[in-house]
């Protein structure tokens, strides 16, 4: 909620170089808990190699984008003006519950391998998810919704994620020999969400001349790897 919340209270709009900044760090966070930790964990557990189960998770990203018209996250609706009153705000929402579950999947799974990874798996979720809710109240917000229904219709698609690790913990008796391809499908996911949604921003806002240079981009997200990395060795 931490994202969207810090946009529902500012008067100002958070600008292009802050939500740069974020993105860039998100990006490196996703990508190196994906390479870093996911795959090399399910290699570990199931003694194989699992890289078209990341495939097949990259895959499910993309279709359920397109079955329940997931909207662009990093999208600001700048010339929505017109159309105010559609059912966009109801589909993000929809497509944001499902994908809460998901995340709550993931980190239970994650959580029943080790507690360590489940740390990492939660920083790479938050990480990604920051960036979403701001640009998600923006456009919420742009469409008449006010702040205190817009935190809420949050609040209630976010619990999702908690049903999602319910739903884990509960059924981990049948749920824990498929464990090594359920962390393999979130590495495929996290992978694309790094390369459909936070990296093309990255290079939208550059054509726009806006927030900073190409160099910084690239310090960032290496932070973003370094964090993970240094987390990895230091929780294990």
């Amino acid at each position: 909620m931490t994202g969207g919340v810090i946009i529902a209270l500012k008067n100002k709009r958070i600008s292009h170089r802050q939500t740069l900044i974020i993105t860039s760090f998100a990006a490196g966070v996703i990508l190196a808990t994906a390479f870093l930790d996911l795959i090399p964990e399910s290699i570990k557990l199931a003694g194989e190699y699992l890289a078209v189960w990341s495939l097949l998770g990259l895959i499910l990203m993309f279709v359920m984008e397109k079955l329940v018209v997931w909207h662009h996250h990093h999208d600001d609706c700048d010339n929505c003006e017109h159309k105010k009153k559609g059912n966009i705000p109801l589909l993000l929402n929809f497509g944001d519950t499902i994908h809460n579950f998901i995340d709550g999947v993931a980190i239970a799974a994650t959580f029943l391998v080790s507690p360590s990874l489940g740390v990492v798996t939660s920083l790479a979720v938050a990480a990604h998810e920051i960036p979403h809710e701001m640009a998600d109240f923006g456009v919420m917000l742009s469409y008449g919704w006010s702040k205190r229904k817009t935190i809420l219709m949050n609040l209630i698609s976010s619990l999702a994620s908690i049903l999602g690790a319910l739903a884990v913990y509960f059924g981990r008796g049948w749920i824990e020999p498929v464990v090594p391809y359920l962390l393999a499908i979130s590495a495929g996911m996290f992978i694309y969400l790094a390369g459909s949604d936070l990296i093309p921003e990255l290079h939208h806002m550059h054509e726009k001349n806006e927030g900073v240079g190409d160099v910084w981009q690239v310090v960032i997200m290496i932070i973003g790897v370094v964090v993970v990395g240094g987390l990895i060795s230091f929780l294990e």
